[in-house]
């Protein structure tokens, strides 16, 4: 009887072990630092292995399709940052030049970003202009 409580108590303790494990893995893969192109500069090395988001404008005419790559520009405020996407996810409708993008992925040490996930914003048509009434559909 001792040695089949014994047993218990050490399955339950793997599992427990296991859990854990497997909630502070995820938890490391879901975090990301987001970073302006500016600091993403100035971080240099250090940024290199670490998952980072960054945000900018597409710029115009820089979108280009290779095989499965899609390789692109951020600016912001005035700086750039060269990004390719190599994620396996459809890159969204909404991706278009002049539109503002997050991506997340690592930065790698030829000064391009690697992106593993875009989003893009939807276009200001979509919103409404300061000081205009909106239609509530009632």
């Amino acid at each position: 009887m001792r040695r089949k409580n014994l047993r218990v108590v050490f399955g339950v303790i793997v599992v427990v072990v296991a859990m854990g494990y497997f909630g502070f893995a995820g938890f490391q893969e879901g975090k990301a630092y987001y970073k302006t192109i500016e600091e993403l500069n100035e971080m240099g090395e250090k940024a290199y292995g670490k998952r980072i988001k960054v945000a900018g404008i597409v710029t115009e005419g820089t979108i280009v399709r290779e095989g499965k790559n899609l390789h692109f520009r951020l600016e912001q405020n005035e700086l750039g940052l060269s990004c390719v996407y190599t994620g396996s996810a459809p890159v969204p409708d909404t991706f278009k030049d002049g539109v503002e993008a997050v991506c997340e992925g690592n930065y790698r040490e030829d000064g391009s970003f690697e992106a593993k996930k875009i989003q893009a914003k939807c276009a200001s048509k979509y919103q409404s202009k300061y000081g205009t009434a909106q239609a509530t559909g009632h």
